[in-house]
């Protein structure tokens, strides 16, 4: 069966986005980083916002639903994984993927992922179908870094502070050289949080086109967690910052910042209907 085009991927080309639709599956609740914007505590049905979903599935169960899914929506081009929890942090993501991969070629894969281990599994995540790659950089100075991350576990230790932004980055770029060294295209989100890094984003926008990252997608904050006392950016401010940073690479501006569970269509004409989750 003949693959999919990897331009018909609705996070990555704008319209895609008004014909294709995608299915993140929720495997990984497992994660190695704390970051401080970051809540799974709660889900409602009609909530869209990254790391909810109102169930976990096993690697069987997710290629049963792809499976289920494809065969009600012939629009479905991109079978996803994003959490709850990071990818990588879990084995159920590999093994989600192989299943997935062996049942349906055709579909483009793709991993979102703080990108902490990414250059650890670059190739098994090739060799199992994955064709685009999402990488959340919020900062690339350990001072900016250290404000947004409360701590990350790497190899046994957990680090903190600016020891652990630091390391956050340096482990990001190395994935992302790693997975464009591979043929992946690759996406950096970044979460706009107001007063700590709106400043600094066009140096990360900067820094990620210097390792050739294809897009960029500026995501406001959702006041949760150690963030809950900020308001989030104003649509003025975002698009400011996209202008800025679209000097140095392509901005994503149709992202709903959808769940770990999200099923359908993007376009907001259709987001009511299908952009929520699947069960």
């Amino acid at each position: 069966m003949e693959a999919f085009a990897v331009t018909e991927h609705p996070c990555f080309f704008r319209e895609a986005a008004r014909r294709y639709g995608r299915l993140h599956l929720p495997v990984a609740p497992a994660c190695n980083m704390e970051c401080r914007y970051c809540s799974r505590e709660y889900d409602c049905p009609n909530e869209s916002r990254p790391g909810v979903t109102s169930q976990l599935l096993t690697p069987e169960e997710a290629a049963a639903r792809v499976a289920e899914v494809v065969k009600k929506d012939p629009r479905i081009r991109v079978v996803g994984i994003a959490g709850p929890g990071d990818p990588l942090a879990n084995t159920a993501t590999l093994e989600t993927l192989r299943l997935v991969h062996a049942r349906f070629p055709q579909l483009i894969k793709c991993v979102s992922t703080n990108g902490l281990l990414l250059a650890d599994y670059v190739l098994q995540l090739k060799a199992f179908g994955v064709r685009t790659v999402t990488v959340t950089v919020n900062a690339v100075d350990p001072a900016v870094g250290a404000a947004i991350y409360a701590g990350v576990r790497w190899r046994g230790a957990v680090y903190r502070g600016m020891e652990a932004a630091a390391l956050i980055w340096s482990r990001q770029a190395a994935g992302i050289i790693e997975a464009m060294r591979a043929g992946l295209r690759v996406k950096v989100n970044a979460v706009f949080v107001p007063g700590v890094n709106g400043h600094h984003l066009p140096a990360v926008a900067r820094a990620v086109a210097a390792l050739g990252v294809h897009m960029m997608n500026i995501m406001p904050l959702i006041p949760l967690a150690g963030f809950a006392h900020l308001a989030p950016p104003s649509p003025k401010e975002i698009a400011f910052v996209r202008t800025v940073c679209r000097q140095y690479v392509p901005q994503m501006d149709w992202c709903r910042q959808c769940r770990a569970d999200a099923v359908g269509l993007l376009h907001a004409a259709d987001a009511g209907k299908h952009a929520y989750c699947v069960t």
